[in-house]
């Protein structure tokens, strides 16, 4: 006697399906690669022919500027790459997500990046 084979149970049931545009960027790109200043500093030392220790000062001290600069409240533009600013946000009611009641979140500041055009058409 033949047993009768069970009815199958749709794929949905078992996990839920991620969403399509999420199957597709994993699929069709690797992981980005993550850069880290000291790796930015050692390609600079090895283009520029100097040693590495003193490519690492000077890109360290180049973000610390860098933050100094937008501390102080200043515009930072470099060709190229594009502008750097402090912008304040004010603040704003919002919701807790979790149970929806209404919150107050407090003013602050944040850095906004605008990319120059070349590094767009680059990208």
């Amino acid at each position: 006697m033949a047993k009768a084979a069970a009815p199958k149970k749709p794929a949905a049931a078992k996990a839920p399906a991620a969403p399509a545009s999420a199957a597709k960027s994993s699929a069709a790109k690797p992981a980005a690669a993550v850069v880290s200043l000291k790796q930015l500093a050692a390609g600079l030392a090895e283009t520029h022919e100097m040693p590495k220790k003193q490519a690492e000062t000077l890109v360290n001290d180049f973000v610390q500027s860098l933050a100094d600069h937008l501390k102080a409240g200043d515009k930072i533009r470099i060709n190229g790459l594009g502008i750097l600013e402090v912008k304040s946000r004010p603040a704003r009611m919002g919701r807790n997500p979790a149970t929806g009641q209404q919150i107050e979140i407090a003013a602050s500041k944040k850095i906004a990046f605008r990319p120059a055009k070349e590094l767009k058409e680059a990208v």
